[in-house]
């Protein structure tokens, strides 16, 4: 089993940040869970990979040639891809892994997340995707998605496939546990709605 972590290249302010980071590595190292991630060297993307191999874990990264080209690459993981575009590295890393958790980050971040969630929404994958929401980061986040569904532009189905926990080992359960939404009924009721 292996788990996509899409984070920041850049560690924030808060030094508590790095360490849901590493602790999330960390934890799933332990549980024989492998990791895919942007195959960055520096900010979250270095603390995931060197807490995950600091605790004996499998490590994939994905790092699109520019990337690679600037030396922002982590020589030191179990295997690393080199695609070269941003699109390849996206579908590389959805098709290497079995469910996804987002950590704080910036664009890059939420250009992952919230394309595996439209995929997970359009049944292109049925993995669980997750947040570990370290500190709050993500309130207000999750604030506009609870906007979004009040204003119709997303099911409470959909909305419910976002899997939020502040503790790693709870966040897995939830994952653990996930059941994709059945897109055939969801479009069935969009068109009933129309009409």
């Amino acid at each position: 089993m292996r788990i996509a972590i899409y984070c920041g290249a850049n560690g924030g302010h808060d030094p508590v940040f790095k360490k849901a980071a590493a602790g999330l590595a960390a934890f799933l190292a332990r549980q024989r869970i492998g990791i895919v991630y942007g195959g960055g060297r520096v900010g979250l993307m270095g603390a995931v990979a060197d807490a995950a191999l600091a605790a004996g874990g499998e490590v994939i990264g994905v790092i699109p040639h520019s990337l690679m080209e600037k030396e922002l690459g982590h020589t030191g993981l179990t295997a690393l891809h080199v695609p070269r575009s941003m699109h390849e590295r996206k579908q590389m890393m959805v098709d290497l892994s079995d469910g996804f958790i987002a950590l704080p980050g910036g664009f890059g971040t939420l250009d992952e997340l919230f394309e595996t969630l439209t995929w997970l929404q359009l049944s292109f994958h049925g993995k669980p995707v997750g947040l570990l929401n370290a500190e709050g980061f993500f309130d207000g986040l999750l604030a506009f998605l609870d906007h979004m569904r009040g204003h119709g532009f997303l099911k409470p189905a959909h909305r419910d496939c976002v899997l939020v926990e502040r503790d790693p080992a709870l966040l897995l359960e939830k994952m653990r546990a996930f059941q994709a939404p059945d897109l055939g009924k969801w479009i069935e009721k969009m068109v009933a709605d129309e009409r």
